[in-house]
């Protein structure tokens, strides 16, 4: 059995980590580096660092920050935000990047996964999906959540692993940031229908929750974010208590 993997995400804002509820009214979490150093030395099994403004204000995303987050941890590293091309990718594999994660570039442009793809291997493509459950249905949302599109969230996530994706970052955008659990039947489904590994984003409030996407989402990793900055779950405490439960993990 594939140990199940726990991330915390850094999601960056003028060069800070912030965070916030239903993908609005954002706060400061602290250093960038500072967070990403502790978490690789307290058990985090993957960083993953977003720049969560790039695709709205229609830049690159910030290099030197990826350069020296990178530097200071050892665990594997996704980065994603303002990804158009196979260059931009190049530049930040080179600045210490092991993955990359786009999402609104890669509705408007699918090809873009198959070219990072053939390119680097489908290893290093994680497309990011934020969905709302809006009457039922699960809508792919796109520049921070802000754009609705005509998308299914089931539909989208078959078409990436079509295309060449090695990973999909699902974040609910109902749950996210409200700490009352992850959207576990969207996962379940995700994962009944796609054959790549889905990353759980959105919702984690108690370890008892990361125990449920594992088990009843059937996530293959769980992403969170102010659970872990703001020191509410400690990671090494939460993996214990998962191994606990039975459920395989790297302690």
């Amino acid at each position: 059995m594939l140990t199940k993997r726990i991330i915390p995400c850094l999601d960056i804002k003028n060069g800070r980590t912030v965070k916030g509820v239903n993908f609005l009214d954002l706060k400061d979490a602290g250093d960038p580096v500072e967070l990403a150093k502790k978490y690789a030395e307290t058990g985090a099994d993957e960083l993953v660092f977003l720049d969560i403004s790039a695709t709205e204000e229609r830049r690159a995303t910030l290099i030197d920050l990826v350069r020296k987050v990178a530097a200071a941890i050892n665990i594997p590293f996704t980065v994603g935000g303002g990804i158009s091309s196979v260059a931009d990718v190049d530049v930040l594999l080179r600045n210490g990047a092991d993955k990359v994660s786009i999402n609104s570039l890669a509705v408007k442009n699918p090809n873009l996964i198959n070219e990072i793809a053939a390119k680097y291997g489908s290893q290093c493509v994680v497309v990011a999906i934020d969905a709302k459950q809006i009457d039922g249905d699960w809508i792919v949302h796109l520049v921070g959540g802000k754009v609705p599109t005509e998308l299914n969230l089931f539909d989208w996530a078959k078409e990436v692993e079509q295309r060449g994706a090695g990973e999909i970052l699902f974040t609910s955008m109902n749950n996210d940031g409200t700490k009352n659990g992850f959207a576990n039947e969207a996962l379940a489904k995700l994962s009944e229908i796609v054959n790549i590994p889905i990353i759980a984003s959105g919702g984690a409030g108690t370890m008892e929750h990361f125990a449920e996407t594992f088990i009843i989402g059937k996530a293959d990793a769980a992403l969170a974010a102010s659970v872990f900055h703001y020191q509410e779950i400690e990671i090494p405490e939460l993996k214990q208590f998962l191994k606990n439960q039975n459920i395989a993990i790297r302690v």
